[in-house]
């Protein structure tokens, strides 16, 4: 296993973890300062600033991407169709001139939530049906210029309105029929707060293996939890052990960056230079 211990080489800043805190240029200029090497930006901040800005600034600052978050959000009625794919193919297109090395999919649940204004449903195994679908149509195109898809299952609290694919192993099965050949262009990324709880996880890290293990994020499991999406713990304070799922990612051939992604209310109320302080100071002690 890498030693993170001596040094931060293998960190990445998802930047949602600093989002209230300064924009998006912002957060390349903090993170260019603490010697952070990589980042994973979101959609909507790069929008904020302009792709173009944002492409200029990564590159001026000398970073590296460790994924771009996210395209996704599938299911939809027939009447939203359209917008869907054309949603997608442009967080391909943005991944790709961002210099990402994959594009994480958030993939959508029930399709009133996915896509608003789609007809309600409460039909669970449609939405799965239309998220592969989803994925093999946009697979076509993110493999045409060169775009790898991480597939990020979500925890099932989550399965209604953000992601109906819940392990490892419901990602890995999809992977394995759009992409038998294990081509690269279909992979997971593997988060530690949605799929810890796993029996089957250290399992689905092994069938993963270096080609479909595209990212890996890591932050905490707070306990209690206060919200179920504006809580989550830096590495090290919660009961997440985090040190042998790295081992196992690893031991697949994963040499990428541990992304950290933090979505907290009481994080995001601190000075971003003292977050990026905790979390290297985290990635070393506690990763």
């Amino acid at each position: 296993m890498r030693d993170f211990s001596r040094d931060h080489r293998f960190l990445s800043i998802n930047t949602a973890t600093v989002r209230k805190q300064g924009d998006l240029l912002a957060i390349i200029d903090a993170c260019a300062r603490a010697e952070i090497r990589a980042i994973s930006p979101w959609r909507d901040q790069v929008a904020a600033v302009g792709l173009d800005r944002a492409v200029t600034a990564v590159k001026a600052a000398g970073l590296e991407l460790s994924g771009y978050c996210r395209g996704g959000m599938f299911p939809s009625d027939a009447a939203h169709l359209a917008e869907m794919r054309d949603d997608n193919r442009r967080a391909v297109d943005e991944a790709k001139a961002l210099g990402a090395p994959c594009l994480v999919l958030v993939v959508g649940g029930l399709p009133q939530y996915s896509r608003p204004g789609s007809a309600p449903s409460k039909d669970l195994g449609a939405a799965r049906i239309m998220v592969e679908d989803g994925i093999g149509e946009l697979l076509d195109y993110a493999r045409s210029i060169g775009m790898p898809l991480a597939i990020e299952p979500l925890h099932p609290m989550y399965a209604a309105d953000r992601a109906c694919v819940n392990t490892l192993g419901q990602a890995l099965d999809i992977c394995d029929r759009l992409d038998p050949a294990r081509t690269g262009f279909l992979g997971v990324a593997c988060d530690v707060y949605h799929v810890w709880w796993d029996p089957d996880l250290f399992a689905g890290i092994a069938r993963a293996g270096r080609e479909r293990m595209l990212a890996y994020h890591v932050c905490d499991w707070l306990v209690p939890t206060r919200d179920l999406l504006l809580d989550r713990g830096m590495m090290g304070d919660g009961v997440i052990d985090l040190k042998p799922i790295r081992a196992a990612v690893e031991a697949v051939g994963y040499a990428g960056y541990a992304e950290v992604e933090i979505f907290s209310e009481d994080w995001w109320a601190r000075p971003m230079d003292e977050v990026l302080a905790t979390c290297i100071a985290r990635h070393r002690s506690a990763v």
